[in-house]
């Protein structure tokens, strides 16, 4: 599947073909093509050919009023089109083809879903707690027990790296509950996101296991410096962020008295460099800095635009991916960046959306063979609080995402129930295609 990433060579090529012409005037089998890439629009690339009524009518719902034909590539004739415009017809209505439509789950599926869902929220959280855990007790060791902290750490990296590998393919899981501990939240967040997004990159286990240690322990100086510095809730006076950036050299300070390889001391040296010199401490780019350094520096900014410190407001993960690939590219490693977005999908779990039916959902995990279909929990005024309702959407083509929303933007009744609690904590779990298919099998 390709993104807008990959669209600017064929949009250049076309645009000349092309006739800009109202939505209303849209049919199925015209090839469109739109403006903006993926990040304006809820479609997985940005020129295709009409297939449905139904996408005729997210594009209306979207607000857009123009887009691009290329007649060359249309199943609908220049002739068939003039008389569509000489007709005037009424802008279409919202239809679902029936031979579009799919049968809906059984209750038993749904109440299978259900039960696996919470199952894997269980499963999740628990890991996540217990690596917050363990990351706590190797803050505490580390000064006076520096061994005792590395055999930890490596203790809880194989456990990951280990079930990373013998799941089968892994997907990004969204957890519900509020984690007390934040600076062990943000580690885990930042640990959980580099493996899989080094095993995305064809990284073994020996490279997984390195890139582990790195990210776990990239913060691990902050236990220098007062609380108030290490996890700030507001803006730092230009004294105090100065000393906040010596965590950097701090958590490699620290590394050494443990003992890890210099590999691993470069890529916690590295997780607030950027791509295009504009990170700290030494200003580094891209060809100075090591892939694990990379791809700390990439997960380290994306969680700390959900979760910031310094009083800086929270993005959406939505709005985090898209601003990570819009507007700081530069900051990062193309393919790097490319990964990431795959791993994480257009609608990144946490990510809060509108449904095409007009109802709220709340995106919770994702899977990159389906980056515009996750799984998500839809909002019902009838449930009760607590009560889920899943939808899987990769099986839902007639339930697609619209857009995505702030919380802001809902009832406060509608935030409560989909997202009580603001932080955005993440761990992995077997891809639901992956497992299917294991069942298939048995």
């Amino acid at each position: 599947m390709r993104f807008g990433i990959c669209a600017h060579t064929e949009n250049r090529a076309t645009v000349s073909q092309s006739i800009l012409i109202s939505v209303d005037a849209l049919r199925v089998g015209m090839y469109i093509q739109l403006e903006g890439g993926w990040i304006n629009h809820p479609f997985p690339m940005s020129s295709f050919r009409i297939s449905s009524p139904k996408q005729i009518h997210v594009l209306r719902k979207i607000g857009m009023k123009t887009v691009r034909y290329l007649p060359a590539k249309s199943l609908v004739t220049t002739s068939a089109l003039d008389r569509f415009a000489r007709s005037s017809p009424a802008p279409l209505e919202y239809i679902v083809d029936k031979a579009s439509t799919i049968a809906q789950p059984s209750e038993a599926a749904d109440e299978d879903l259900i039960r696996q869902y919470l199952a894997t929220q269980e499963r999740c959280q628990q890991r996540f707690v217990d690596s917050a855990g363990a990351y706590c007790a190797i803050a505490v060791d580390v000064r006076e027990a520096p061994q005792q902290a590395r055999m930890q750490a490596e203790a809880l990296i194989d456990v990951c790296v280990n079930d990373l590998l013998t799941q089968g393919p892994c997907a990004v899981h969204l957890l519900a509950g509020a984690v007390d501990r934040h600076s062990a939240a943000h580690v885990v967040n930042v640990m959980v996101l580099a493996l899989l997004l080094g095993q995305a990159l064809g990284l073994k286990a020996p490279e997984l296991h390195g890139l582990g240690i790195s990210a776990l322990l990239h913060d691990l100086g902050k236990v220098e410096l007062p609380e108030h510095i290490a996890e700030p809730g507001a803006m730092l006076s230009p004294d105090d962020m100065h000393r906040y950036r010596e965590h950097v050299g701090l958590s490699v300070a620290l590394g050494q008295r443990m003992g890890l390889p210099s590999d691993v001391l470069i890529a916690i040296a590295q997780h607030h460099e950027m791509a295009d010199g504009s990170g700290f401490p030494l200003h580094l780019i891209a060809d100075d800095m090591s892939l694990w350094g990379q791809i700390l520096a990439l997960v380290n900014r994306y969680d700390r635009l959900c979760n910031p410190l310094h009083g800086e407001p929270a993005m959406t993960p939505h709005e985090a991916v898209a601003s990570l690939y819009a507007l700081r590219r530069e900051c990062f490693d193309v393919a790097v960046l490319a990964a990431f977005v795959r791993m994480m999908g257009v609608y990144p779990p946490g990510t809060l959306v509108q449904l095409v039916d007009d109802s709220f959902a709340l995106v919770v995990n994702a899977d990159p063979s389906h980056p515009l279909r996750p799984n998500v929990i839809s909002y019902r005024a009838d449930s009760a609080h607590g009560e889920v309702q899943l939808l899987r959407l990769a099986h839902r083509p007639d339930l697609g995402i619209l857009r995505s929303v702030k919380p802001a933007q809902l009832p406060r009744e509608v935030l409560d129930h989909l997202l009580p609690q603001p932080r955005i904590c993440y761990y992995f779990e077997r891809a639901q295609d992956s497992v299917e298919r294991g069942r298939r099998r048995e």
